[in-house]
């Protein structure tokens, strides 16, 4: 079991972690060789950490209809967030409506983000 996990951590990079040295014999970290200040890469790395959550939680907990009202409502898919009366019109259902499912999608993520267990 320990070899499977070692195996797994091997092709783990750190961004820290140093992968040679400088002129002047300084370790030089990715970080350092990605050109950008080092809190705006990270930051980059754990949104797409957070949205990949987001997406994981979204297919997992929220029901097909209430996943496509949250995707075109907060334009998650295409960009474009749309209003709750264009979802409706699109949808055929009435503007109250998919504002309770959103409002219900939106609790649902919600609680489920809240739940350490996951």
């Amino acid at each position: 079991m320990t070899i499977r996990s070692s195996k797994k951590l091997k092709t783990e990079v750190s961004l820290q972690e140093p992968i040679g040295m400088d002129k002047e014999g300084n370790e030089i970290s990715l970080l350092d060789l990605l050109g950008t200040e080092p809190d705006k890469v990270l930051e980059e790395v754990e949104l797409k950490i957070q949205i990949k959550k987001l997406y994981t939680k979204m297919a997992s907990v929220l029901k097909k209809r209430e996943r496509v009202v949250i995707e075109l409502r907060y334009g998650i898919c295409n960009g474009g967030s749309m209003t709750q009366r264009e979802i409706a019109k699109m949808l055929g259902i009435s503007r109250s409506y998919v504002s309770r499912i959103e409002k219900r999608a939106v609790k649902k993520l919600y609680r489920s983000f809240q739940n350490k267990d996951d």
